[in-house]
């Protein structure tokens, strides 16, 4: 089973999901220095300046059933077992409340964000299984339970991702993958300037210095992998709080 401690990951094979941006890559980089053989899944290739030496990049939209699914047998068949899945991908654009929106573009919204979430851990399962288990980490949000103008197709992904998360404990914890949901809160990333250009709701109105950066993401999901995280399997461990950030070793603010 995936449990290594959270500073080394020595012979683990790690899989994230948009992996050339944001808390992506930082999570990439994180599992990469910890000396885990690491695979970005990605839908567009990354830029040089982002490329992790060693990693492993396939090009793969997680919306698209077939492809994950082979990119997944590559995996199996380069490495021969699969420690650590970080479903990443996600989007938000374009914002737009529900009467403006598209709904091509809204159910691109929620293919990405939760059927692409559910098509890479039914990939990756077999592989786990196969090799005794794993742990399957899904990045959440505060708006899988709170809703937000604007944000519609957002907020019903990731309330969808949350009891995918339940889900995938309450089938695999008996057979020895470990699933658990993280809600990081506001994160430096390109989404905040989308978020910020969309002048919808409260969260646009944050100031830029008020979102923590994807490098205490990228910490938290190290950390969820290991026992320590037990007690939240199944559910979203948040660090919008004090005590959340203090239990993976972060600043309280």
């Amino acid at each position: 089973m995936s449990t290594a401690a959270a500073g080394s990951f020595a012979g683990r094979v790690v899989l994230i999901t948009g992996a050339n941006r944001g808390i992506g890559h930082a999570t990439g980089r994180r599992f990469h220095d910890s000396g885990a053989k690491v695979v970005l899944l990605n839908r567009s290739a990354s830029v040089p300046a982002m490329v992790l030496d060693g990693a492993v990049e396939l090009i793969c939209d997680v919306a698209d059933w077939v492809a994950v699914d082979r990119a997944m047998t590559q995996v199996a068949e380069q490495f021969g077992r699969l420690d650590v899945v970080v479903n990443n991908a996600g989007t938000i654009e374009p914002i737009a409340r529900i009467e403006q929106s598209d709904p091509a573009l809204w159910a691109r919204v929620i293919a990405t964000n939760l059927v692409g979430a559910y098509n890479v851990a039914r990939a990756a399962i077999p592989i786990m299984l196969d090799g005794g288990g794993g742990t399957i980490v899904n990045i959440s949000s505060g708006a899988a339970t709170s809703p937000l103008e604007g944000w519609s197709h957002y907020c019903a992904s990731k309330a969808g991702l949350r009891a995918l998360t339940a889900c995938l404990d309450l089938e695999l914890r008996g057979k020895g993958i470990r699933a658990l949901g993280l809600s990081p809160g506001t994160v430096a990333t390109d989404m905040q300037v989308t978020i910020r250009q969309s002048g919808i709701n409260p969260v646009s109105r944050l100031a830029p210095d008020s979102h923590i950066p994807p490098e205490w993401v990228a910490q938290s999901i190290a950390w969820l992998t290991t026992r320590a995280a037990d007690p939240f399997l199944g559910t979203d461990f948040s660090l919008k709080t004090a005590e959340g950030r203090a239990t993976v070793g972060l600043p309280a603010v």
